[in-house]
């Protein structure tokens, strides 16, 4: 750590984790701790009065393990920054709260973040060459936005989910088929040893004749997609087929969000002419989304 870095102190807790880190400079990280509630497997989806309760419980915890990691006091900090929002409410003042408290405390400016904005930049710890001019998929349990990013701090919001996030819909299929919480994982370890086509199911709002202009052309839907799951797993169990049928399912229920998303995003590939794709959010971490944009885009992307 250089003497002249600027120490930045940062605090996450807009959803179901609380998670704080020290970052010297720009990019050099010095400590990350996160804390992740299990309390929601119960319930196959956050509670949100919960998650908030768990962050009052934990964030002076996760936030001494940040600093005593990074090997600094919270009065050599030179600025605090946390997630301002979007996020669950309650989980956010915690967080918020914490974090204006303890600026105060030692005399130091606290700045509020933009979570999606954040996910773009968080790609530069891992990926320094990963600047604008981009397009940007950031998909989670709460948001799916499609955006085109000429240079920071300009963004241009190009198609977003008109009912579920991505995140979400793995949520709820995973609960539709018995599996834990969270979803994502869960459906991408149960898809692993199935067949994606033996189950087919709708692409919302892929429609061949959609032009660009058209408010639907890059816009994302999962709410009928998961109700299509639902009715499957019905007809399914009706016939005692179902728990040798669900790895198949599972396999071409992330099969059909995969194809959505890659081809709402390989849309904005060919029509801004811009080949390189950043990733962001929970999602991001599918390895069948991530292997489908590597294929599309190919050696160019």
């Amino acid at each position: 750590m250089s003497g002249s870095s600027r120490l930045v102190l940062g605090i996450e807790s807009s959803c179901d984790e609380t998670s704080a880190a020290v970052l010297s400079g720009e990019t050099e990280l010095l400590s990350h701790v996160i804390y992740s509630q299990d309390v929601h497997r119960l319930y196959g989806g956050v509670v949100p009065e919960l998650a908030s309760r768990v962050h009052l419980r934990t964030v002076d915890d996760v936030v001494e393990g940040a600093l005593r990691e990074a090997g600094v006091t919270l009065d050599q900090v030179d600025v605090v920054g946390v997630t301002a929002g979007p996020g669950l409410i309650g989980a956010l003042l915690v967080g918020v709260a914490w974090a204006k408290a303890a600026a105060w405390a030692v005399g130091k400016p606290v700045v509020g973040v933009h979570h999606m904005e954040a996910h773009l930049f968080a790609t530069q710890l891992e990926h320094p060459d990963a600047h604008p001019p981009f397009i940007s998929l950031l998909v989670s349990g709460g948001h799916t936005l499609l955006l085109w990013v000429p240079r920071w701090g300009e963004y241009h919001l190009l198609g977003e989910t008109r009912d579920d996030a991505a995140g979400e819909a793995f949520d709820k299929a995973a609960k539709i088929l018995g599996l834990p919480y969270p979803g994502g994982p869960s459906i991408q370890k149960a898809a692993e040893g199935g067949d994606p086509a033996r189950h087919r199911f709708t692409r919302p709002l892929l429609n061949r004749a959609q032009q660009p202009g058209d408010s639907d052309f890059y816009d994302t839907s999962f709410s009928g997609l998961k109700n299509a799951l639902r009715l499957r797993v019905r007809e399914l169990e009706a016939r005692g087929e179902l728990a040798a049928e669900v790895p198949h399912v599972a396999a071409s229920f992330q099969a059909a969000v995969v194809d959505v998303l890659a081809r709402k995003t390989m849309r904005a590939v060919e029509q801004t002419g811009c080949r390189r794709v950043v990733l962001g959010g929970g999602v991001a971490n599918s390895r069948a989304l991530r292997e489908e944009l590597r294929r599309k885009l190919g050696k160019g992307g």
